[in-house]
């Protein structure tokens, strides 16, 4: 058998590892690992290599709580010329590339008399009708970024991320007997598992770069990806070997480990072929909300130049949110307090403000993704797809339809952005989430209550 070493690594020095031990221990040492493996300098090379590898399509689900000030956040004009209201008005320098999309229903999260905030929560990306519940058995349905996680499992070491601001605990009654488990979380894997969200930056870290070396040369990377290649070639050669002397049902298993072990050498294949990823210093917990999101939207960026996921879901807040924003001037009171506005101008005036940090927020996440160039010449903006979104209409109402939405990004080319698109309240949500899965190449003929795409995108 020829074991195949890198330079450096002497054959010895696999040859003093058991064959027991490296079989038996590979695939949870290594898949480990990988998980925590530093995303290395791009080695792609060349336009042949580029269409034999088309720059992968990603998606942002981006949260934000009690509604919005409609008035200032519709338009008036619509189609590509559209006027940026007051609340849009952070999107100027990226406006070509987000539409604003208004008049779609999300009717699943109406909820069973009071507790819109929760229900309209669980609805968010699942637009299936949350149960009334706050004991363990809460039912909802499968959001549109695990639909999406499902079909990009397979290309990345991270399979979706789920990030938040505020974080808290799945259980409880969180809104009007609607349990915590809907208002804390916008991601669902099933009907009865939500994806609990991450609100540590450093947390984050760790997921994206465990083991990481920021000071690490390029040859050094290099050096330690062909190790472990070297180690995953050794694992197969000796395979076929030991195939020899197993029966069928061990052979059963051993095929299973080897289609562990293909996978693992496919995701390790990919950190070479993406963007150019460095680490950055990792994170500090703590500090103020703007530095929280900052750095967050920071980390978002990252994991996509990296290719480490392709699905992020992020709440910039709870449902239901009252927090306060005296950064922002003259804002007084929490936000869910004032989005009981009552046509009270001050409370209107004060979630303009709020609203207009929330799409700043938005639309920063937008530049830092349109400012990295992506394998294919585009940025990462251009190939993806960026969703924000509310659990309801106007907090004053409750109203779960006409919801405020913004959609940024093209998905390749495969969307038309920097619209204003009008629908009547007939049309749901779910049909845009369709239209989006199809654009990212995971074919979908229905969701949540749909059964077609959207019209007009």
């Amino acid at each position: 058998m020829i074991i195949r070493t890198p330079r450096g690594l002497k054959q010895a020095d696999l040859s003093r590892v058991g064959r027991r031990q490296l079989l038996g221990g590979l695939a949870l040492g290594g898949a480990g690992a990988l998980l925590g493996l530093p995303f290395f300098e791009s080695l792609f090379g060349g336009s042949e290599a580029q269409a034999d590898d088309p720059a992968p399509k990603r998606l942002i689900a981006f949260y934000v709580p009690c509604g919005i000030n409609m008035v200032d956040f519709t338009p008036k004009k619509q189609g590509f010329a559209y006027d940026l209201r007051p609340i849009l008005s952070p999107l100027e320098m990226i406006r070509p590339k987000v539409s604003v999309i208004t008049g779609l229903a999300n009717n699943p999260a109406f909820p069973d008399g009071a507790g819109d905030h929760a229900s309209g929560t669980g609805a968010f990306l699942t637009v299936a009708h949350p149960k009334k519940t706050e004991a363990a058995d809460i039912q909802d349905g499968i959001s549109v970024d695990q639909v999406a996680a499902n079909a990009f499992k397979s290309k990345t070491a991270i399979e979706s991320m789920q990030l938040g601001i505020d974080g808290g605990g799945g259980v409880g009654n969180c809104d009007s007997g609607y349990s915590c488990a809907y208002a804390h979380n916008i991601s669902w894997s099933s009907p009865t598992q939500p994806l609990q969200c991450l609100t540590s930056p450093s947390l984050v870290w760790d997921q994206l770069f465990s083991g990481a070396d920021p000071t690490q040369t390029s040859k050094e990377k290099a050096r330690q990806l062909l190790y472990r290649t070297s180690i995953l070639d050794y694992v197969k050669d000796d395979t076929t070997t030991l195939r020899g002397k197993l029966g069928q049902t061990d052979q059963k298993k051993l095929d299973q480990y080897l289609d562990g072990v293909a996978d693992l050498e496919a995701k390790i294949q990919k950190s070479t072929q993406g963007p150019m990823c460095v680490a950055i210093p990792k994170p500090v917990d703590g500090g103020t909300v703007e530095q929280h999101v900052d750095i967050m939207t920071d980390l978002m960026t990252l994991a996509f130049q990296c290719d480490a996921t392709r699905v992020i879901s992020f709440m910039l807040a709870n449902a239901g949110s009252n927090r306060e924003y005296p950064f922002l001037n003259g804002v007084t009171g929490g936000h869910h307090e004032n989005s009981h506005h009552g046509g009270d101008p001050v409370k209107l005036a004060n979630l303009t403000k709020i609203g207009t940090w929330e799409i700043m927020q938005f639309a920063s996440l937008c530049a830092k993704l349109d400012a990295v160039t992506d394998v294919n010449g585009k940025t990462i903006l251009d190939n993806s797809l960026v969703y924000l979104g509310s659990e309801i209409e106007d907090g004053n109402t409750h109203y779960h339809r006409n919801m405020p939405i913004l959609l940024a990004g093209s998905a390749g080319g495969a969307i038309t952005p920097g619209q204003h698109l009008v629908y009547d309240e007939s049309v749901s949500v779910a049909q845009l989430y369709i239209t989006m899965l199809n654009a990212l190449g995971v074919p979908t003929k229905s969701f949540g209550d749909a059964t077609s795409p959207l019209a007009k995108l």
